[in-house]
This record gives structure tokens, sequence and C-alpha cells, in this order.
């Protein structure tokens, strides 16, 4: 089947020459929304699903009237993968006379809001942007009539929900609803369900599986050797274009400045820098000044660059579902690829939960010179030590003492005999004071 007999305008299949077979996600996809049916669609990353709403969406605004305000509006959790779908529409659309915009945080409002008043198809946005031009007002939603969340599972999330249903609260109640993702967990299908109206369910692969074409193999490491083991692998391996994954942006930081003092031409990518700044990343790392890019997990959510054959996770992500999408930036649209982790003891369990989700176990090759060392068994205390003898402190030899006294009765006779002295004393003092004679010489007690 070609593109043309899923029901596509010849403008759009001109567009995507490049293209001769449709993938399996969108030769189910499309026709469902042509249909202008509600859809959930679940593959792996790297199989098209971007393009699986975006034709057909393009088809339909091609066909319909221009309004003040969009007609369809795409949702994305990360700044790169709304610009990414951004310039995809300008590909595709190339021969339509659409308008089209992309609205994100981190650059001014002023001319976004320019564009959002304005006559405009398509809208391509990031909720929390998004948010903010509503509840200024001046971003009209009245004329939408076809949603899409895509990456569904992370925009559903729990830090996502509040944001999703403000937006989905001042849209018409009639659209179309569309859920793309690569990951698609059982409560948040049943949300999503809740939300749409009698759904058509796609799915082409097994959930949260990995690319078939991507090799993966775990090193064991400690903690403290990760730094250089990876400078070892990027120095020995015949690497094109690599991708290195860390949780925090300080490690991502600290990477890059590590890397570059040992001669590798790196740079890091997060939410810390500027919206310029991460373009200007990617930019250099498609153009190939840049051969190794560190991110965070905001770079796994849409980066798509061609050509990277190496994912390496430098640490472990903290769900399973974000290590199927870090890998899946290489071995994109049919390629091969490789992914790497460095995997310390203390993220054994980390591990576990990831081969759990893909129900396959992970390769693992220990590297020379970087083994995990462990304490011999024999060395090893037991779980139950046997108790030590320890030298007895003062008090208890004080205690000793005293039970030795009142074993032979001495120790009750001494007490009592400093008790009954001490109160006859002050018994005597005490009738001294009551009687004494006018020079104050004590008298006695009277007869």
């Amino acid at each position: 089947m070609n593109f043309t007999e899923l029901g596509l305008r010849s403008e759009i299949v001109r567009a995507i020459a490049g293209y001769k077979t449709p993938t399996s996600i969108q030769e189910k996809a499309i026709p469902v929304v042509l249909e202008s049916r509600d859809l959930i669609a679940c593959a792996q990353t790297g199989t098209g699903k971007t393009a699986a709403f975006l034709l057909p969406i393009l088809q339909q605004l091609s066909i319909g009237r221009p309004s003040v305000g969009p007609r369809a509006l795409v949702i994305a959790p990360t700044r790169e993968l709304a610009a990414q779908i951004g310039d995809m529409t300008k590909r595709y659309g190339k021969h339509l006379n659409l308008r089209s915009t992309v609205v994100y945080g981190g650059v001014g409002m002023g001319p976004q809001k320019r564009k959002l008043v304005g006559k405009l198809d398509l809208l391509i946005a990031t909720p929390g942007r998004l948010l903010d031009h509503i509840r200024r007002k001046q971003a009209p939603l009245n004329h939408i009539h076809t949603i899409v969340l895509d990456e569904a599972d992370r925009m559903l999330d729990m830090g996502f929900l509040p944001d999703v249903r403000r937006i989905l609260s001042v849209l018409p109640k009639k659209r179309q609803n569309l859920f793309f993702s690569a990951t698609m967990p059982g409560e948040i299908e049943a949300l999503i369900r809740r939300t749409s109206r009698e759904p058509v369910m796609v799915e082409v692969a097994r959930r949260a599986t990995p690319v078939s074409s991507v090799t993966q193999v775990v090193h064991p490491v400690p903690t403290d050797r990760k730094k250089e083991l990876l400078k070892a692998i990027l120095k020995n391996r015949n690497m094109h274009r690599t991708l290195v994954f860390t949780r925090t942006k300080a490690r991502a930081n600290q990477l890059a400045k590590v890397l570059d003092k040992s001669g590798h031409a790196a740079t890091a990518i997060h939410s810390n820098k500027s919206q310029n700044a991460r373009m200007r990343a990617l930019a250099h790392f498609r153009d190939g000044k840049f051969d190794i890019l560190i991110a965070t997990d905001i770079a796994a959510r849409g980066l798509d660059v061609e050509g990277i054959s190496h994912v390496i996770n430098f640490e472990l992500p903290d769900t399973p579902e974000d290590y199927i999408h870090r890998i899946g930036r290489t071995a994109r649209a049919g390629g091969s690829g490789n992914a790497i982790s460095l995997v310390a003891p203390q993220e054994q369990k980390k591990l576990a939960a990831i081969e759990r989700l893909s129900k396959k176990p992970i390769k693992q090759e220990p590297v020379s010179g970087f083994l995990i060392t462990t304490v011999p068994s024999k060395l090893k205390p037991s779980r139950k030590l046997k108790q030590q003898p320890t030298t007895p402190s003062r008090r208890k030899l004080n205690r000793s003492k005293d039970s030795s006294f009142s074993r032979n009765g001495e120790k009750q006779t001494l007490r009592t005999g400093r008790k009954k002295s001490h109160r006859k004393k002050r018994t005597r003092s005490r009738q001294e004071r009551w009687f004494r004679d006018p020079l104050g010489r004590p008298s006695g007690l009277p007869d």
C-alpha cells in the first residue's frame, strides 16, 4: 500500500515523496483520522507517529474553510517536540495554503499573540504557554474541531493532568480527540476513554517494547568509575553521533565539561538553558559541530536527529518508560542503533524494572578494568552475630560491689546509719534554733 491508496491528496503525497510506503502505524491510523473518529494509537518510538496524525489533519484543514483562530490543536509536552512538529508541518504542507504556528515558553508572548488572534489553521503548543494565553484571553479556541495529545502518557501523567483538563474545558464539546504515544499504561488508557467518544484503539507493537533493531547492552560499573568508563567507550568505539542521557541538569553540565577537556566535541541541553541556547545546541549537533549531545529526559521526548548511532545511559531514568523513549532516539525510520547503559550496583532495581516492562533481559558485559569488586563471602559478617563479651563499665562495677554489700548485710546497715545520722543532725540544729538564750548560746532541750 502507498500513501495515495490511503486517501491523501496529491499535494501531500508530493511533499512526502521521499517516503514510498507508510509504516504500520500510519497505515492503520490515517484512515481512522480521515473518518473524523477518535483514536488511541500506541506504537514504538521512531515508527512515524507524528506523520500518522499530521498528514490526515493537513488534508482535513485543506478542505475546510479558514477561520479566526486555529481549527486544529496539537499539544506536546516539551518545547523541542513542539518545534519538531512545527518543522514537519511546514515540510508536509508546503504545497498547501495553510497557516500554522508553534507556541511554547522561553520566548516573548507578543509575536505569539499576534499569530493566535489572526487567521490560523493549525496550532502546536506546550500546555504551560497555551494556558498563559488562555488566561489572558488571547487564544481563541472556539473553532477547534481536532485535538491531538502527542506523548499522551506523559501529557496525562499527574504532573500534566491539571493543565490538560483546563485546556480541554475551554474547547468545543464536539471535537475529534487523537492520542498518540509510545507507551500507554492501563490507567492512562482508561482516563483517555472517559474523555473520548468510542475511540478506536490502534496498537502496532507490544506495549513499552524497544525497537528490535536497537542492540542493547549493560556495563556494570561502580558509580565513581562511570566517567572514566564513558571516556574509554567514546575513545575506543566507532561512534558517529552519540546521545548521552543523565538524570540531572548538574550532571549534564559536569559531563559536558569533562568530555570537552578530554578532547571531545560535546555540549549539554536541558531545561535550565534558554530556548535559543537549546535550539542552537541541537542545530550544531545536527550539523556535526558537536558529535556528542548530553541531555536530560526532556530531550528523550521529541528529539529527532538523523544518524544517531549510539545512545548511552550514563544514569538509568527513574521510570522504565523513559528508558524506552531514550533508546528510541536511535534506529529511526527502520535503521539500526546501539543503546549502552552504565549501571551501578544501586541501580539494579531500576534495571530489573526495565527488563520487566520490556519482558526481555538485557545482555550484561563487564568491562575489564572497571569491574565491580565485592567482599568475599568469608569476610562478609553473618546476619546474626554472636554477642561478644564487653568490658563492664564503672557504673556496672559499682553496682556489683553494692550487691556484694547487700549479700552480707552491710549495705543496708551502712545506708540506714547514714540516713539516721543525717536526720538527727537536722533535728538537733532545728531545736537549737528554737531554744537559744539572749546571748545566742544554745540552751539545750527543755526538761
